[in-house]
């Protein structure tokens, strides 16, 4: 079923909770921010092919470094936000976008919106970095 949204919709609480139209604007949105990071990553490897082509003295060659260090630390967490983008939009195919993971519950609009790889209700969300906050104290 192919969903068109009209132009600046934006969803709304009054509407049904992951309605056709929601769904399809999140998939959109999800689409878009993967298809920008992948761009993105393609502007790093062609910089840092350039960056490789003679490097000066001790300084010049230090900053190269460093600023390939950072591409590359970027580029990583592209890579690990592109996996989660891809199993957001795994989950608007499967049917579960939008509710929380561990609870079952409504994830939110709002929520969403603001953060549409979201699988965990802000509440679950918190508990969760606090059990992943206190494993990593007591290592």
């Amino acid at each position: 079923m192919t969903v068109e949204l009209p132009e600046g919709y934006k969803p709304s609480p009054d509407e049904p909770y992951m309605s056709p139209m929601q769904l399809e604007y999140f998939r959109q949105r999800l689409l878009s921010w993967r298809q920008e990071l992948l761009e993105e990553s393609q502007q790093t490897i062609n910089h840092l092919r350039e960056d490789n082509q003679g490097v000066g003295d001790e300084v010049d060659r230090a900053n190269s470094e460093s600023e390939t260090s950072l591409e590359l630390r970027t580029r990583d967490r592209y890579r690990k936000l592109l996996g989660k983008i891809d199993a957001a939009v795994q989950r608007i195919e499967d049917g579960s976008y939008g509710y929380c993971e561990v609870t079952g519950e409504e994830i939110g609009v709002r929520r969403l919106d603001a953060r549409p790889i979201a699988s965990m209700t802000v509440e679950a969300q918190e508990r969760h970095e606090r059990t992943e906050g206190h494993y990593a104290d007591a290592r």
